[in-house]
């Protein structure tokens, strides 16, 4: 049974699918505004103005799914507890997922060799998403 990380960018969505696109070469496979659901939020669910926030997206990173959302857009998104580890092909490809990962972002263990790995470190993006890199032995 796969498990499918579902992450809630309150109100940044569009702009992470791009970004991701850049980053990572991610595809975004699905993209649901507001505006084009069949039936509207519940009244007060997100604020008014919300019509052209995504109401539900999936993307994908190689062979994983990812989906995404403005979830409430309230302008706060929150990420902790977790992080998205990524494995590279090789240290080139792991050296340019990193550095374009934390663009904008906080390096929280820089990349380098391990006693686990060819490369690995970690990164909150420009959103705080958490990131580990891994090019495995």
């Amino acid at each position: 049974m796969p498990v499918t990380p579902y992450l809630f960018f309150d109100g940044r969505c569009e702009e992470a699918l791009d970004f991701y696109k850049k980053a990572l070469g991610a595809k975004v496979e699905m993209m649901m505004r507001y505006k084009e659901s069949p039936e509207p939020p519940p009244p007060g669910m997100v604020p008014p103005g919300s019509e052209n926030k995504i109401m539900h997206s999936c993307f994908r990173v190689g062979d994983a799914p990812v989906m995404a959302s403005d979830g409430c857009a309230q302008g706060k998104p929150k990420f902790e507890g977790f992080s998205l580890s990524v494995n590279a092909k090789d240290e080139a490809d792991a050296d340019r997922m990193f550095k374009a990962l934390s663009d904008g972002g906080e390096v929280r263990m820089p990349l380098g060799k391990t006693f686990f790995a060819k490369r690995f470190g970690m990164v909150a993006d420009r959103f705080g998403v958490g990131w580990m890199v891994i090019v495995e032995p």
